[in-house]
């Protein structure tokens, strides 16, 4: 249910076909989750950003985490040869069920891993089947 999804292809073929077309593996907020005493844990990769420029936002089920890094107007690209510290916001979403609550979510941020946890969503028992007797 949380497991985020890798596209059929990416899976299939790997890292040495996306070098090949140019395409970069993301690598802004990598999550791990985990299922521990009926609570999910997700620990999320977001190095470099301040805790006051991270937002957790539930809405539909969906848990949308925007994490937002602006580059001061004091720097600038003068005397860099090259640079890949990414600038500018990135998000990610995660399904969490709609029976989770925005109280019952805890967060805390720490050496560039915010960790989120909730409840394990209980799935709907599905009824065995059940006949009805036709009558004469």
């Amino acid at each position: 249910m949380l497991i985020p999804r890798k596209d059929f292809f990416d899976e299939m073929f790997g890292n040495d076909f996306d070098s090949f077309w140019g395409r970069k593996e993301n690598k802004l907020m990598r999550t791990d989750i985990q299922e521990k005493d009926g609570t999910y844990i997700l620990e999320i990769d977001v190095p470099g950003y301040d805790k006051d420029h991270i937002k957790i936002e539930l809405e539909n089920g969906y848990l949308m985490i925007t994490a937002e890094r602006n580059k001061s107007s004091e720097e600038n690209n003068e005397g860099y040869i090259h640079q890949e510290r990414f600038f500018g916001t990135c998000s990610r979403s995660y399904y969490v069920g709609k029976n989770v609550k925005q109280e019952d979510i805890k967060a805390n941020f720490k050496n560039g891993i915010l960790k989120v946890s909730f409840p394990k969503e209980e799935m709907n028992k599905v009824e065995s089947k059940k006949y009805i007797q036709i009558e004469d």
